[in-house]
């Protein structure tokens, strides 16, 4: 993927997810991403990571073609099923928006 022009959303998730549930978590996360890139068309990119040394910390990394495209991917009956199955797991969420510098990716 190369640089994103300005009229795409890109922002990064930060999530604490409660360690008790995280297996479950992963499972629901790994469902709403598989189902937002094969089902919406402007949902460019979604990836998930842990932090090493703390894997209850998600960061995610959300790029969609544009801000109807992030709006209308929050309404989505995936996403809002993955928002309320997950709503006990999540302890912290942080939006943050962020400018690509550079982003390529070779990874499917």
């Amino acid at each position: 993927m190369s640089e994103a022009p300005r009229t795409h959303i890109v922002r990064m998730a930060e999530l604490e997810i409660d360690a008790d549930q995280l297996e479950a978590y992963r499972l629901l996360l790994a469902e709403e991403i598989e189902a937002s890139v094969a089902i919406e068309p402007g949902v460019l990119m979604l990836n998930a990571v842990a932090l090493r040394d703390d894997p209850t910390q998600i960061r995610i990394l959300e790029v969609y073609a544009s801000q109807g495209d992030y709006e209308a991917h929050l309404q989505t009956p995936h996403f809002l099923t993955y928002k309320s199955l997950t709503s006990g797991m999540v302890k912290a969420l942080r939006l943050v928006e962020v400018d690509p510098v550079l982003m390529r990716s070779k990874m499917e």
